[in-house]
């Protein structure tokens, strides 16, 4: 598959970030020296993961997501509607990538998330849906509390730095927010803030944080690191901004969409002690509310202090950190065009029985369509063998092709 190697290279190559490391600074500098060749290989997996999805989601639309060269290059030259979408799908697969790598041991760097379970001896804790909300909240705040520790708290341990964020206290130790006032309470900063774990659907009564949670926080952090790094080195610009923006979409896109799986153990199938740990939905779940996003992306501008943007209409809401912004309006894709990347959809298959973005007058820009009859070979009268076989006939079948002139 030339294709998806074009597409590392076309966004991101770890290898090439790391091989003059001399001129490094900061984390991405402590990266590239320290960690694994099979991280990067991982990181180089998940951006090929993004390219992959995004060619999916776009499969039936004007663009297609193309990972040729040439074309995505141009794309990519612009702070389009495209790129930002590419920037977000990317920076979400690498923060899978690298997540899932961690669950599955193949890490030498991370492992399962096990912050709830290092204050209880190392074995799973029995919690509520009030002292669970409440160990993410104070997990998160340890979290971006680490991205913003100075550098002479570097070299500190991991127990030192811990110690130093809960001023004292331990990550799970949360008897006194069990009840507050006599009643329980959401833990938190401001009312209406939105949370990661809003979504998650926490089951009643008492039940065990075990298991092996997925470790998205060190999945959200390499991918920043990989993916911002040369932005933030840059003075502060439309374009830098709109992509950092993106990028952290896309991360958040992976982070709110954790569930909570849970299973039963007891005598007979009862349910006696429930077991329940968190974990990454299916990636194309994720792709396709970023695709959400895409269609409903703002269009802002540079604001006069030249650090951060606005809306370009005024009078309408900002964008909050979710929703993909762009700042260049997109080419209408029907047509080639070598300065904007476009490939036009002469040739594309369409479909015209569809009412969505495969439909032959909407692919084709209203450019007409031809219908040519094919001959197709499928299975056919399959039957089941006892055991374990099944077997197939080959049925020529005709189908109707209908392609954008």
């Amino acid at each position: 598959m030339q294709n998806l190697a074009e597409g590392t290279n076309i966004l991101l190559d770890p290898n090439l970030m790391c091989k003059k490391t001399r001129r490094l600074r900061g984390k991405l500098a402590e990266i590239c020296r320290h960690d694994s060749a099979l991280l990067k290989e991982i990181i180089i997996g998940g951006i090929n993961l993004g390219f992959r999805e995004c060619e999916f989601q776009f499969r039936n639309r004007r663009w297609n997501c193309t990972v040729l060269r040439k074309s995505m290059r141009k794309i990519l030259m612009r702070d389009s509607r495209e790129t930002g979408f590419v920037n977000a799908i990317t920076a979400a697969g690498v923060t899978y990538a690298v997540t899932k790598a961690c669950t599955m041991g193949q890490l030498v760097e991370c492992s399962c998330d096990k912050a709830h379970m290092r204050r209880n001896g190392g074995q799973p804790q029995m919690v509520t849906a009030a002292t669970a909300e409440a160990t993410l909240e104070r997990q998160q705040q340890a979290a971006m509390l680490r991205q913003q520790m100075p550098l002479q708290d570097q070299h500190l341990t991991q127990q030192q730095r811990m110690n130093r964020i809960n001023n004292g206290s331990t990550m799970t130790d949360l008897s006194p927010l069990e009840n507050r006032n006599g009643r329980n309470r959401r833990p938190g900063g401001r009312r209406g803030r939105r949370k990661f774990w809003d979504n998650i659907k926490f089951p009643e009564g008492q039940w065990e944080w075990g298991g092996c949670s997925d470790n998205v926080n060190f999945g959200l952090r390499h991918s920043r690191v990989f993916l911002d790094a040369k932005q933030r080195q840059r003075r502060s610009d439309l374009g830098t901004l709109v992509k950092l923006h993106n990028n952290n979409a896309g991360r958040l896109a992976i982070r709110d969409a954790m569930r909570l799986e849970c299973k039963c153990h007891g005598l007979s199938g009862s349910c006696t002690v429930k077991t329940c740990w968190l974990k990454m939905p299916p990636f194309r779940e994720v792709a396709g509310r970023l695709r959400d996003r895409y269609d409903s992306a703002r269009k802002v501008t540079l604001r006069n202090d030249g650090d951060s943007f606005m809306p370009e209409v005024p009078h309408t809401r900002p964008a909050n950190k979710y929703q993909l912004v762009f700042a260049d309006d997109s080419p209408d894709f029907c047509t080639p065009n070598s300065k904007t990347g476009a490939l036009g959809t002469q040739g594309r298959e369409c479909n015209v029985t569809s009412s969505g973005s495969d439909r032959c007058d909407r692919l084709c820009c209203n450019r007409g369509h031809t219908r040519r009859i094919v001959e197709e070979q499928t299975n056919c009268k399959c039957v089941f063998k006892w055991c374990c076989e099944v077997t197939c006939e080959k049925c020529l079948e005709h189908r109707a092709v209908n392609t954008c002139l």
